[in-house]
């Protein structure tokens, strides 16, 4: 049997394969809450050993893109159960992710319309959210100038973060993690373009990885390490992150100080692909003998990538993102070799019409 499908033991958690559902916004909550067509989109996918929810906000002031479901409130909490129950009913496993997108927002989804929160000013203006435009109408917009947050500030979005893991265990979750990958809040702390702070988030390498690791010591304080993994993406492009000095050396260090901690797992994401990423040579290998727990890797796998990468022993368990969208059913077309079926891009994201539209109305193969 390929080592794909083979079970795996994660932190006394056993998954039945080392097939992982990569996290996917795809803002279908009219709300913010989730509703049975959620749960009835991730009980379809439950076959993976583990899926990752799409982001949900943190708080109002994480929140970055439309029709997002948050964790942050008792309507939340009632709304996730739905999904939890759905999944734990086909024998699933699953992970809350969740977000603070920092400058990655726009005063349309900010309470009081304000200015998003980051590490500095700097804005992102080569990059769009789905907000709300000029019109009042929702669409792609520029992404606000943000503030840089007070020193207290920061102190409090690691509580939120906490706030919102107690509640995705009050859901029914596994476990949570942590999107600190993607040019996020996160992201934007430790990137020294970024962040120009003077404060004990800024300026040195430990400093700037500071939140992170606070972050990821409270909420492993709050529900045990073995329920927390941390979504990373080094030397990521993506959402208007430009290189920065030292970037390899923040890299290596966070890999130590998360070798020391015991998480569930480390969930790397490299762009634009696993084969391609621009990391460093040696990088990969050098990231997991540091680490030394659980890597799952997502960019652009194919079974057969996967299989020669879990062979080569580089990873533990491999996501995979858009061939979840039109293939719910992705574990068993992969051991069966089904073809796989295409996505419609179109309608990976929004509510217009019908929200079962590119979201639950895939069938599985024995369907078609």
């Amino acid at each position: 049997m390929s080592k794909l499908f083979t079970p795996y033991n994660l932190s006394g958690m056993q998954l039945k394969n080392r097939v992982v559902m990569a996290p996917m916004t795809r803002t279908r909550t009219m709300n913010d809450v989730p509703d049975d067509v959620v749960a009835l989109y991730y009980a379809q996918r439950a076959s993976a050993g583990l899926l990752i929810t799409e982001g949900m906000p943190v708080s109002e002031e994480g929140r970055g893109y439309l029709y997002t479901p948050g964790i942050y409130n008792a309507a939340h909490v009632q709304g996730w159960r739905k999904v939890t129950d759905a999944v734990h009913a086909k024998g699933g496993r699953i992970f809350a992710q969740l977000w603070h997108v920092g400058r990655m927002s726009h005063v349309s989804l900010q309470p009081g319309h304000i200015a998003p929160v980051s590490a500095g000013t700097v804005q992102a203006v080569n990059t769009t959210v789905f907000a709300l435009t000029e019109s009042g109408e929702p669409g792609p917009v520029v992404p606000s100038q943000p503030r840089a947050l007070e020193t207290h500030e920061v102190k409090r979005i690691t509580a939120d973060f906490v706030h919102s893991a107690r509640l995705a265990m009050e859901a029914g979750f596994d476990g949570v993690e942590i999107m600190a990958a993607n040019g996020f809040i996160f992201d934007q702390f430790l990137s020294s373009e970024l962040n120009p702070r003077t404060d004990e988030y800024g300026g040195s390498v430990e400093n700037r990885q500071r939140f992170l690791l606070e972050t990821v010591d409270a909420i492993s304080a709050a529900i045990g390490s073995n329920k927390v993994g941390l979504r990373i993406s080094p030397f990521g492009r993506i959402y208007d992150l430009a290189p920065y000095e030292g970037e390899e050396e923040i890299w290596a260090s966070i890999a130590a100080a998360l070798g020391q901690r015991q998480l569930a797992y480390v969930h790397l994401y490299y762009q634009p692909v696993y084969t391609q990423a621009p990391v460093p040579a040696g990088f990969k290998a050098a990231f997991r003998k540091t680490l030394g727990g659980t890597v799952i890797a997502a960019g652009g796998f194919t079974r057969e990538i996967a299989e020669t990468a879990l062979e080569a022993d580089e990873l533990d368990l491999v996501a995979f993102g858009v061939p979840y969208i039109a293939n719910p059913d992705l574990v068993e077309r992969m051991q069966n070799g089904w073809p796989l079926a295409e996505s419609d891009r179109t309608t990976y994201y929004g509510v217009t019409g019908s929200p079962e539209k590119g979201y639950t109305d895939y069938p599985a193969w024995k369907a078609n």
